[in-house]
């Protein structure tokens, strides 16, 4: 198995993972309970902003795992 492929699929699932976990409590302190019965407008507000957040997480992590690949590789 490629060593950095295990390294993407890990960075990526952090990334997702933090991500969403900070959307989550962002909207938890702006009150959109996604667990809340029924769906109202906080709870679908508070649901995109997982999503949301899962998804800058993890476009952020490929950005870093890009930049950190273009510093350690030796300019040709």
């Amino acid at each position: 198995m490629d060593k950095s492929l295990l390294i993407e699929g890990l960075s990526d699932a952090v990334g997702f993972v933090a991500g969403a976990l900070l959307g989550f409590w962002i909207g938890r302190l702006a009150g959109m309970d996604i667990f809340a019965t029924g769906y109202n407008n906080a709870s679908i507000a508070g649901i995109a902003l997982v999503g949301v957040g899962g998804g800058v997480g993890l476009q952020l992590a490929r950005r870093l795992r890009r930049s950190s690949k273009t510093k350690t590789q030796p300019k040709a």
